[in-house]
């Protein structure tokens, strides 16, 4: 089954790690524990018309010290602020889960999930996360960011991790006419279905399965 319309391109590589978003940093050291949670890496970012930008590269960069308590802290921040933008409304809704939860938790349970995605793959990851792993106001449209920069460039099982948000729902909608796809709430089967049929995509294309995901957000933005 074909994801895309014919004529929908797949990016490159290159054009998804660049995918950048702008942020306040001001404004999300507020609302963090504290200021050992912010990822060093954001302060690299270039500066945009005015705005740092931080691009998947840089989050990336935090994923790679996932082995640690603070490495695992600036995952979580970098992929909430790689999603959300400046709005205000959009970075207080993701950071409700800190006041909603002890560091202890928030910390113990990002623990917990990442270790079952290094050592089972990224659907029993997402079971986790969204099951004895879960974090208060932590949903799969941010959790599987998570797992995505976590585990996609060293992969565990069959499927690479990838995120699974409202925007790619609406194009599996489009595509995937046999199964229902909501816009929120997706189950571990729902997950497994999406991985299988992005990764089938990318091995018929010849690309990674994040250049499926990134065109599948870019169809499913257009769409009404």
């Amino acid at each position: 089954m074909a994801l895309l319309p014919d004529d929908e391109p797949v990016p490159d590589r290159d054009d998804v790690l660049a995918q950048s978003v702008p942020f306040d940093r001001a404004r999300w050291l507020s609302l963090l524990p504290s200021a050992g949670w912010w990822p060093p890496e954001l302060d690299d970012c270039p500066q945009v018309g005015g705005r740092p930008r931080v691009d998947r590269r840089a989050v990336f960069g935090t994923a790679r010290r996932a082995d640690t308590a603070e490495g695992r802290r600036h995952l979580l921040v970098a992929a909430l602020v790689w999603g959300s933008g400046t709005k205000a409304r959009s970075v207080a809704r993701r950071a409700e889960i800190f006041p909603k939860s002890s560091v202890r938790d928030i910390e113990e349970r990002l623990e917990c999930g990442l270790k079952v995605l290094r050592q089972q793959g990224a659907v029993d990851a997402y079971f986790a996360f969204n099951n004895e792993q879960k974090i208060p106001h932590l949903g799969p449209a941010f959790f599987t960011k998570v797992l995505y920069f976590a585990g996609h460039d060293q992969p565990v099982g069959p499927w690479r991790p990838l995120i699974l948000d409202s925007v790619v729902a609406r194009a599996l909608r489009a595509a995937d006419r046999g199964t229902r796809w909501p816009g929120a709430g997706w189950t571990t089967p729902k997950y497994t279905r999406y991985l299988s049929l992005a990764h089938d995509h990318a091995r018929q294309a010849g690309v990674l399965p994040d250049q499926v995901e990134a065109a599948l957000f870019d169809y499913g933005k257009r769409l009404t």
